[in-house]
């Protein structure tokens, strides 16, 4: 939609944690929507109601998908209330739908979220009464959840299409401390240069995460695939097209890995959470679980990555001895010379127990806290071509 509420192809936000919109930007490209436009936390894009469909069945980074609605300057409640008044939410909203509001507002004179969202409520009603002549709304049909979002004095509005954010793959039942999220683990894969071709291990892998999303990655397997989304009730996206978005995934979907992902822990409760999340995944055949110390790290094969997410301070508590697992890990992790090791971690002297800078470092948020992924980049195996750099590298 544009401001002015005409019709034509649809203006959709494909939301992302800071340090990934270029990951997302991507995989949108790969689905076939290269016309976009990036800026923090979110990537637009213009596409029709399927995609809305299969960017929730499919994405894997990103958080979850938006209807863009509107856009306009607000420096006022009457401006913020006319706008908002005008937009065509009757063309998306049926008149016995839920459509609760939240807010946030950041560097914008109409800094009070809860009246932001009293007045966009109230805006949204007059605009479908006005539309559909009726004069109250029972509340009582699927979820349209709406947003108003304010930066800088400019307000969008939303709405949107996931649900339960994209994260809930739905094989996740049960976690461990600290989880890392779906959507953070497969931007971890996709930074690196894994492929299902290339040995792949996860000396810290606590209930699995980064090795279920790399299996599902190799293995080419969308990761919406088992869950709902509030989209899939609204009568604007016919069942027809999450039904073919499905059917396209699962037609996608490439054989068993060459050879599995090596997954340790020194912890036998968090593996038997992960060798029960591999399997409601459906990828257990792809992933070798073991128990085994870091310090123990090793491998027959020449060359690999390496993709973790150890434990640190500010995610487990202070621990005497993180220092030491720290040098532990380095001194085994060094002893793989000509594999690729990426890590994400907020302990700040890794580098030094490297004793090496790394290639790439990335500022990423593991939750609110703030990580770097630090990339150190091996030797290309001498029988590979090379490899196009991602885009989202640079």
């Amino acid at each position: 939609m544009t401001d002015d509420g005409s019709r034509g192809r649809l203006e959709l936000i494909a939301t992302a944690a800071f340090g990934l919109e270029a990951v997302v930007a991507r995989e949108l490209k790969q689905l076939g929507y290269d016309d976009q436009q990036s800026e923090d936390g979110r990537i637009t894009f213009r596409a029709d109601e399927a995609a809305i469909c299969r960017a929730n069945v499919r994405l894997r980074s990103s958080d979850r998908v938006l209807v863009k609605v509107g856009s306009f300057e607000a420096r006022d409640f009457g401006q913020l209330f006319d706008r908002t008044r005008d937009l065509p939410w009757a063309d998306w909203i049926p008149f016995d739908a839920r459509f609760p509001v939240r807010g946030r507002s950041v560097k914008s004179m109409l800094h009070s979220v809860p009246d932001c969202q009293a007045i966009v409520k109230k805006a949204v009603v007059e605009s479908m009464r006005r539309k559909t002549r009726t004069a109250w709304f029972p509340e009582e049909g699927p979820e349209y959840s709406i947003e108003v979002s304010l930066l800088k004095d400019r307000a969008t509005l939303t709405i949107d299409t996931t649900g339960d954010g994209l994260h809930k793959r739905g094989y996740r039942k049960l976690v461990g401390p600290a989880p890392l999220k779906e959507t953070m683990a497969a931007g971890l894969v996709q930074l690196s240069y894994w492929n299902r071709d290339r040995p792949l291990i996860d000396p810290f892998c606590g209930t699995g995460t980064i090795a279920i999303e790399a299996a599902l990655i190799g293995r080419n397997m969308a990761p919406g695939l088992q869950r709902p989304f509030a989209a899939e009730h609204w009568p604007r996206v016919p069942k027809k097209l999450w039904d073919e978005a499905r059917k396209e995934a699962r037609g996608l979907a490439l054989p068993p890995l060459p050879e599995p992902i090596l997954a340790s822990d020194i912890d036998e409760r968090s593996l038997d959470l992960a060798r029960r999340n591999a399997e409601l995944a459906r990828v257990a055949q792809d992933i070798r679980f073991e128990r085994r110390d870091v310090r123990d790290l090793s491998s027959h094969r020449k060359y690999g990555c390496l993709i973790t997410n150890p434990p640190y301070g500010e995610r487990l508590g202070a621990d005497a001895g993180l220092e030491a697992l720290y040098r532990d890990f380095a001194r085994a992790a060094r002893k793989l010379d000509t594999w690729s090791t990426y890590v994400l971690t907020a302990y700040p002297h890794l580098e030094d127990d490297f004793e090496r800078k790394a290639d790439r470092r990335r500022k990423l948020y593991n939750g609110r806290i703030e990580c770097a992924y630090y990339q150190f980049q091996g030797p290309r195996p001498p029988w590979q071509a090379p490899p196009d750099r991602p885009s989202s590298q640079n």
